[in-house]
């Protein structure tokens, strides 16, 4: 029987041998002026930063409750949503648009992350991880990755607005939003979020200790509709930029990916060259990003943020669940010298991995 009992969050080191290396590497090539890395990882920005992340977190397959993925120490985790513009309520499930099959039980006390049936909805997976991040203060920052299978529905009432409205609702002040990054530490903000990240004003990630950043790609499912037009990227970045005409950004709580790797800027796919500037998130697989025709650097240089998924599977290709620690140990630091900023895998078992922080394009 799972013990129901909170879990107190005990910092593991966050650099091996090779991280520690690379840190003093980092220092070295940053010159006179010297590297945030000196000091620790926690002290890097967001955008500086390498860390791992679990695909497909809300899988009671993988772990009981959510909160147990949580305890491994994993810097992202992943959900799966559905619009239920019947109920209108967001499902959470690989599947089925019309239930929930996942690991969250809707908990309001420490106590009961662990305990409870799960299959609950988005909202009760974001009140899993407010409670168990206040159960758990000062852990660094998490990104939770939202797939929207079959896209919004705003017809509907199922939009961005209504996304925002329920993440606002059920995480409150622990978002960490585009508002924040276009804030500029002097007063006023920057015009865009591209802006804001070619000028570095990303937090760094001690800053952001207790924070929640939330991104969010189209689905599998709308992906493979032809019959679907606005896709949720889209949808998403023109919502933010509309929001920020009106001087209303502070309303935003996600950001917009750009899904799937591509070579050159792939903002250029969008024929809407307003909606541009509002993606700073990219986020595909990693072995295509590795295979020799992306710059990944420039992702870097501009201090955007790089999500590189199925870690497992750049080559040479390791276990999908259980590779050995050294090897994926070794495949995050390799990603993390191709500039990821997020090494995204299924390595449930291996929390010595999942809290790794590694100083970003390093190795």
């Amino acid at each position: 029987m799972s013990d129901p009992r909170p879990r107190r969050f005990t910092p593991r080191p966050r650099t091996t041998l090779l991280g520690a290396l690379a840190a003093c590497l980092a220092l070295a090539s940053a010159g006179a002026g010297g590297s945030a890395s000196a000091a620790g990882p926690e002290t890097l920005p967001l955008s500086g930063a390498t860390v791992s992340g679990l695909h497909n977190t809300y899988d009671p397959a993988a772990f009981p409750y959510l909160a147990r993925a949580l305890d491994t120490g994993t810097s992202m985790i992943e959900l799966d949503v559905w619009d239920d513009f019947i109920t209108k309520e967001w499902k959470v499930s690989h599947s089925n648009p019309l239930g929930n099959s996942n690991n969250c039980v809707n908990a309001t006390t420490p106590a009961q992350l662990y305990t409870g049936g799960a299959n609950k909805n988005l909202e009760s997976c974001l009140d899993d991880i407010r409670v168990w991040l206040s159960a758990h203060p000062g852990h660094p920052p998490l990104v939770v990755k939202l797939e929207m299978k079959a896209g919004f529905q705003a017809t509907y009432g199922m939009g961005p607005d209504k996304l925002d409205q329920t993440i606002a609702d059920h995480l409150g002040p622990a978002v960490f939003r585009p508002a924040d990054l276009l804030a500029k530490p002097g007063g006023g903000q920057y015009a865009t979020l591209d802006e804001a990240a070619n000028a570095g004003n990303w937090p760094s990630r001690e800053a952001l200790a207790g924070k929640v950043m939330l991104e969010v790609i189209p689905g599998t499912v709308e992906e493979g509709n032809p019959t679907d037009t606005l896709w949720t990227d889209v949808e998403y970045a023109r919502h933010l930029r509309d929001l920020a005409a009106a001087g209303r950004t502070a309303r935003a709580q996600v950001f917009p990916a750009v899904h799937n790797a591509q070579a050159g800027d792939p903002r250029s796919r969008y024929a809407d060259a307003s909606i541009r500037p509002w993606f700073v998130v990219f986020d595909g697989d990693a072995a295509t990003y590795l295979n020799g025709t992306v710059d990944t650097a420039w992702y870097d240089t501009h201090h955007y943020f790089l999500v590189m998924t199925d870690a497992q599977n750049v080559a040479p290709a390791l276990d999908d669940k259980n590779p050995s620690p050294a090897d994926a140990r070794a495949r995050v630091a390799r990603l993390a010298a191709a500039h990821a900023s997020v090494a995204s895998n299924d390595w449930n078992a291996l929390p010595e991995i999942q809290s790794l922080v590694l100083p970003r394009g390093v190795g």
